[in-house]
């Protein structure tokens, strides 16, 4: 496939780019854009690195306008306008930068109450949605789904090092008067090593050769 002398007709769970992950990511975010429309419960927050893909935000300007409510962490380059009066009025995006990288993409979906979590290497941009090899795949597990929309719930809580984006394109502080502080990056080293302690033997990999065919 990556020689182009083959393409996959169809793949059962994952979506790739350049065939079908633009497509894929619009679907999602339509059906959203349906539900709000019927009354049933819907919602998206997404992280990425950066949005700047016309099509992607216009789809959610037409969610945003059909009453989805939508949250959006973009750590970097956000192409989006926020607050634009009914269009982007269910739209806020805040960007996170500090002591790690946090270059994991994370896309939740509300789904009529039977939430999706997908995780992808790629960003809503037209070079990784249109000109490169990316993959967007589903998170199953409950307990991995649990974990991501928790990661989801800290970067949203954040109020040290978060930056919400305002309808002028300037980013502002998280006002912190009356709150808990909290710290993304704090919180998510902490759980490490918690995690870390709670490991009573550390894992091994044990090496097995393979026997030889008869």
């Amino acid at each position: 496939m990556l020689s182009g002398y083959s393409e996959p007709l169809h793949w059962n769970r994952l979506s790739l780019a350049p065939l079908w992950l633009k497509d894929r990511f619009l679907e999602l975010i339509g059906r959203e854009e349906d539900n709000a429309r019927s009354g049933k419960p819907s919602g998206i927050i997404a992280k990425i690195n950066s949005l700047c893909d016309r099509d992607i935000i216009e789809a959610l300007y037409r969610a945003s306008m059909a009453g989805v409510k939508i949250r959006l962490i973009v750590r970097g380059i956000c192409c989006l306008k926020t607050g634009i009066p009914g269009i982007s009025d269910n739209i806020t995006v805040r960007s996170i930068v500090g002591d790690y990288l946090e270059h994991s993409r994370i896309f939740y979906f509300e789904n009529a109450g039977a939430y999706e979590v997908y995780c992808s290497s790629a960003d809503w941009m037209p070079r990784n949605l249109e000109r490169r090899v990316e993959i967007l795949f589903p998170v199953e597990e409950e307990s991995l789904k649990e974990r991501m929309v928790h990661i989801l719930q800290v970067l949203l809580t954040d109020n040290v090092k978060a930056r919400i984006l305002n309808p002028d394109g300037s980013y502002v502080k998280v006002d912190k008067r009356g709150k808990v502080r909290c710290c993304a990056h704090e919180c998510f080293c902490e759980e490490a090593d918690m995690m870390n302690k709670q490991e009573k033997e550390p894992k091994r990999r044990v090496f097995i050769p393979e026997e030889p065919l008869t």
